[in-house]
């Protein structure tokens, strides 16, 4: 089986991108990181590839608004690009500062029809950059990233990384739409939806309805602002070295998982590798 090929774009600030390319290939795909420069002189080098990958960091600076400038070059010049890559059957894939810009260039995730965006991603309600692991839990309709996960044990570091619907309307027209694919969890004990938000810092950043990540209808882009990049391996774990154990529900004090586990974040790029499979 020839191995998918994952495009990791790249811009001024981003500083995820070797992490997630190594993630890709651990997974069994050939990842090649490409600067939006190279993009913008010749989109048709997209063609080449099965999945499209924003990673995080600070594109731009995160200069006006995280992931804004980086959003509008996506928006202005390769939003026809993306739609047809999409249409194709490929994946699009955003992490943390991916998923702000898939957001605000209002392209694919979610898309409006009337020019205006559905949601975005603004300052945390701790008004500071937060960097702490949090419990996920996937809901929703069905998402290849997704696939045969029930929860995710994973870090975030964002400034702005609360989920805000433009409205309520919107926000239940997501929800009942199945895109409001991964959930803040508690820390501990069963693995539920809340109905209103946690509170922080299980909730990091006050998102609305708990929304950790968003996929569009067909469950084949995904964007989130945990990290799945850095928990591949069970030594990424905080507690690896008290505990005999690595993978999903890590969080949780009564649960065990043989060591040498995956870390959690390596199911999401499998799930994308083995869709081309």
């Amino acid at each position: 089986m020839a191995k998918p090929r994952v495009l990791i774009l790249r811009a001024p600030g981003t500083n995820c991108d070797v992490e997630t390319a190594f993630a890709f290939e651990k997974a069994g795909a050939k990842a090649e990181r490409v600067h939006v420069f190279r993009l913008l002189e010749n989109p048709q080098v997209c063609r080449s590839y099965q999945i499209f990958c924003i990673p995080g960091g600070f594109s731009y600076g995160d200069d006006i608004a995280a992931g804004r400038i980086l959003a509008n070059q996506i928006r202005h010049h390769l939003a026809d690009l993306l739609r047809e890559f999409i249409e194709q059957g490929n994946l699009i894939l955003g992490i943390c500062n991916g998923f702000q810009v898939l957001l605000k260039s209002d392209v694919l995730l979610p898309r409006s029809n009337d020019g205006l965006a559905q949601a975005t991603l603004t300052w945390n309600d701790s008004r500071r950059f937060e960097d702490r692991w949090v419990r996920l839990a996937v809901t929703g309709r069905p998402c290849v990233f997704l696939e045969g996960i029930q929860e995710l044990y994973l870090p975030v570091a964002h400034a702005e990384g609360k989920f805000v619907a433009r409205d309520a309307a919107t926000l239940q027209a997501l929800e009942s739409a199945g895109q409001l694919v991964l959930r803040y969890a508690r820390l501990t004990g069963p693995l539920r939806v809340e109905g209103e938000p946690l509170p922080y810092p299980e909730n990091p950043n006050g998102s609305e309805a708990n929304v950790a990540g968003v996929c569009d209808p067909t469950g084949r882009i995904l964007g989130l602002m945990p990290h799945p990049e850095r928990h591949i391996d069970p030594t990424q774990h905080p507690q690896w070295t008290r505990r005999p154990f690595a993978g999903p529900a890590a969080a949780s004090p009564n649960c065990s998982q043989p060591a040498g586990a995956e870390g959690d974040g390596l199911a999401l790029f499998k799930n994308a590798v083995r869709y081309f499979g």
